[in-house]
Order: C-alpha cells, then sequence, then structure tokens
C-alpha cells in the first residue's frame, strides 16, 4: 500500500465505489463537451456552447463572421480547437486520476482531483456569465465535483489510529 492510501473503512465500500462512479462520470461529461466542440468545428461551425456569448460579445453570429471576414472566423476557429484539444487532455487525466491513484485513496491523488474546478470556474465566468442557459449547465461541474469531493473526505482523511496501522488495502473498486 502506498504511504499516503487510506485504508478502507467499513462499511463503505457502497459508497465508495457510487463516488468513484460518479466522479467518472463527471469525466465523461467533460470528455462529452470537449468532442462536442472537435465535432462543430470539424463542420465548421463555432461549438454550440460558444455561440450566445460570441453573439452577445460580438453583436452578430459567428455565420455572419465568416461571411464577413473569413479570416477572423478561422483565427478564432483555430483558438477553439487548441482549447477544445486542451479541455479534452486534461479531461482524460482527470478520468485517470479518478481510476487509478484517486480509486487506491492516495491523498495528493485526492487533492489533484481539485484542479479542474480552475477550469470548470473559468468556464463558467468565461462563457456562463454571457449565457444564462451555459450558466445553468456550467453549474454542474461547480457544483458536483466539489460535493463529490468532500464526500470523499472520510474515506481519504477519516480514519481511527488502528485503522492507519492495521495494513488494510484500500477498497478498489
Amino acid at each position: 500500500m502506498p504511504a499516503d492510501a487510506v485504508p478502507a473503512q467499513p462499511g463503505t465500500r457502497g459508497l465508495a465505489v457510487t463516488g468513484l462512479v460518479l466522479l467518472l462520470l463527471l469525466g465523461v461529461f467533460y470528455v462529452y463537451g470537449a468532442v462536442s466542440d472537435l465535432v462543430s468545428l470539424a463542420a465548421r461551425n463555432l461549438p454550440a456552447d460558444h455561440q450566445g456569448t460570441f453573439a452577445r460579445l460580438t453583436g452578430s453570429s459567428f455565420s455572419q463572421v465568416k461571411t464577413a471576414s473569413p479570416g477572423i472566423a478561422s483565427y478564432i476557429t483555430v483558438g477553439e480547437r487548441g482549447y477544445a484539444l486542451h479541455e479534452l487532455t486534461f479531461a482524460l487525466l482527470f478520468i485517470a486520476l479518478i481510476a487509478i491513484p484517486f480509486r487506491r485513496r492516495q491523498r495528493w491523488a485526492w487533492w489533484a482531483a481539485w484542479l479542474p474546478m480552475i477550469a470548470n470556474l473559468g468556464y463558467t465566468l468565461t462563457f456562463g456569465r454571457h449565457d444564462h442557459t451555459i450558466l445553468a449547465r456550467s453549474l454542474i461541474a461547480d457544483i458536483a465535483l466539489p460535493v463529490l469531493l468532500i464526500a470523499h473526505i472520510p474515506a481519504f482523511f477519516g480514519q481511527n489510529r488502528a485503522e492507519r496501522h492495521s495494513g488494510h488495502s484500500p477498497v478498489t473498486a
């Protein structure tokens, strides 16, 4: 057992499995968002979740900009593609983090699992504040990740002295 892994609490296996599944589903939600953006961009469209913000900030639709200024639209598309690829990369890293070290209850993985909050809140503040539909959707990740990680505090940090020295293996869901 790694030095920072925490033994399983008695009777918590079902909760641990449920929590892991929900965190993995959140990771799949992140992947879906990135892949959806890439599909839209491949069809030479701005991702649907960015269109409202684009229209609000520019005063025109992306279709109008593509017609009036194809070079600017091309640059925006390149930026959006790069953004989506970064988003996909970090989504896959989050899934790997949850599936392996987090599942093994390595404490560093619990702390590292908070890092997507930077992207989550950045997305909410960048796009959600300009588009109420996106705001509502972005709050799913903004709320779900902290709730799920806080729910895991007992599994990672709530152990008594006997369990700490018993050598029990962590839950492997």
